[in-house]
Parts: C-alpha cells; structure tokens; sequence
C-alpha cells in the first residue's frame, strides 16, 4: 500500500496573460475612438464616399483592430489560447493602421508628427495611448509564460482501486 500522494502541480502564474488581457480592453477603445472622432469631426454635408480608398481602408483597420483587441481581451481572460493570438493580431492591426495613417492623407510623416503635437489634442494622445499599449500587448501576448498559462488545465484526481478505494459496501 502506497502512502498518501500529494497533487500539487507547478501552475503556471497568470500575470502576462491577465495583464495582456486588462490592457487590451483600453487598446480595444483608443481604436474605436480614431474612427469614430474622425466621423464626429466630419461636417454634416460630408459624405464618406468623398474619402480615398485608402482613407477608408485605414479607419477600417481602427475598428477591425479594436475589435479584434476586444475579442482577444475577452478571450484571454476566459482563458482562451485563441484569445492570445487574437490579442497578438488586434495589437498588429493597431500598429499598422497607426503606421498606414500619415501615407492614407498623402502627407509627409514629418508634417503629420509635428500637426498632431502641436495641434492634436485629444487624437494626439488616443493614437500615443493606442501606440504604446498596442506595443505593451503584442509583446506581452506572445511571451511564452502567457501561452503556458492559458494551455494549463488541472490534472484531474486519478481513480484508486484496491484497499484504499471508496466501497459502498464497506459500509
């Protein structure tokens, strides 16, 4: 007979992968709010049909990036390994769409740089707020200790059988 036997496991700590998740969620918002402040701005005889494509295609990729984030926020505070790889992608869509702005309206990145820091206001700050946790996320979202984390599942008791298992009739 075998003496009492210990299931402690080496759980993996959830810190990169809940963080990651709760950063994601204010990531997910700064995206949302590009496009959104920019159809707010537009003046109401505006049409979006007056937009290049190339405009178009990049307040498109704000909102596929925010709610890709948000999916992947969501996702991986359930712990879902989709949720980091989803997380990984929003956070990709972000950057590219932030990279793709300044070529979209055809001005030097120079000239945009220096118009959002000086005139930018509140979209100055949502695209650094976007910039910086888009970075925080991508890297956080593919470290390995995220992925270890969100694979873990609690191994389950093992059956006994013999002497020392439960017997209704040893009652």
């Amino acid at each position: 007979m075998s003496g009492p036997r210990s299931y402690s496991s080496n759980r993996p700590s959830g810190v990169t992968a809940v963080l990651a998740g709760l950063l994601g969620i204010p990531a997910a918002i700064a995206a949302g709010c590009v496009p959104i402040r920019t159809f707010l701005d537009m003046p109401a005889e505006f049409s979006l049909g007056a937009l290049p494509g190339l405009v178009l295609a990049d307040l498109a990729g704000y909102l596929v990036a925010g709610l890709v984030l948000l999916l992947g926020s969501l996702s991986t505070l359930f712990r879902a390994t989709a949720g980091a790889v989803l997380l990984g992608a929003g956070a990709l869509l972000a950057i590219g769409a932030l990279l793709t702005e300044p070529p979209s309206m055809k001005v030097p990145l120079g000239r945009f740089v220096d118009a959002m820091f000086t005139h930018g206001g509140f979209a100055m700050v949502d695209r650094l707020v976007l910039a910086a946790l888009a970075v925080l996320v991508l890297v956080l979202a593919f470290l390995p200790p995220t992925f270890r984390y969100l694979r873990y599942r609690t191994p389950s008791l093992p059956v006994l059988s013999g002497q020392g298992a439960y017997s209704p009739r040893g009652w």
